[in-house]
């Protein structure tokens, strides 16, 4: 167990060595997180965890990669992703073009569950599907739509509890152990390095999806990120948080209503 002055020390340093801020991160998870990586990489004391961070750029980049990556599946949450299929993309449907923003996306298994959707409901050729994150090296996974081979079983379930009809397996090709997905579905996304914490607003979207990152941040970045969010999102547009997510202390209330059941939240002024 590290100590919490320990942590402090690690935050000051990132951030004077390399300008990166985990000052705004849940303590609670950064240490736990923190802890995982020092248990993984074998030190057996924190200094010499610290002065390795400190001089080794590239091991720095590999602590920062392992702190932010954020667990994700395939039509995580099936009983969402029908709300999305049977409520939202009906309304989003009637618009001529369609701008959607995968925040924190990780490895991008939900910007391909979003897109097989779009598909499905025939509104694919008129989305353009932002997935961005501060992690370069999952969006470098993400980009490439691979995703391990035994957990198709498992996504295919998920896929028809979300109302999904047709064979999973058309939107892959199996080879060697990967799952490798339908490149029609990649030509209508567009993957960017975004850091939550300290970039602005890049364009006005229709729906936004930040799914179980902001659990990880303390209540200021939370507010920080919402209002974010509320000047990147469009008028009657979307907001779809994760579970344990909620607007409820960081925006007025009354410029949105939330959708029965899951923590979607519409715009209406």
């Amino acid at each position: 167990m590290i100590k919490d002055i320990e942590l402090e020390t690690l935050i000051n340093d990132v951030y004077e060595y390399y300008g990166f801020d985990f000052g705004s991160y849940s303590r609670a998870s950064l240490k736990r997180r923190v802890e995982r990586v020092i248990q993984l990489d074998g030190f057996l004391h924190f200094h010499e965890f610290l002065s390795k961070v400190r001089y080794d750029p590239e091991y720095y980049k590999r602590v920062v990669d392992e702190i932010t990556v954020n667990v994700t599946e395939m039509f995580r949450d099936p009983a969402f992703y029908a709300v999305v299929r049977n409520e939202i993309l009906p309304l989003l449907g009637t618009k001529p073009f369609i701008r959607l923003w995968h925040a924190g996306c990780s490895t991008g298994e939900e910007v391909y569950s979003m897109a097989i959707m779009l598909k499905e409901a025939g509104l694919l050729h008129k989305s353009l599907i932002y997935a961005t994150d501060i992690n370069a090296t999952v969006l470098e996974t993400a980009k490439k739509g691979i995703f391990p081979l035994r957990m198709m079983k498992e996504y295919s379930e998920n896929y028809r509890t979300a109302g999904g009809k047709e064979d999973f397996s058309s939107y892959y090709i199996a080879n060697y152990g990967i799952a490798k997905f339908d490149e029609e579905l990649a030509t209508k996304m567009v993957f960017s390095q975004h850091n939550l914490v300290s970039d602005n607003s890049f364009n006005e979207f229709d729906l936004i999806l930040c799914r179980n990152v902001l659990i990880y941040f303390d209540n200021d970045l939370q507010k920080r990120v919402i209002n974010l969010f509320d000047e990147s999102l469009a008028v009657l547009g979307f907001l779809a948080l994760g579970t344990k997510e909620t607007l409820k202390y960081s925006i007025d209330s009354n410029k949105y209503k939330q959708l029965d059941k899951e923590k979607i939240w519409r715009k209406i002024k």
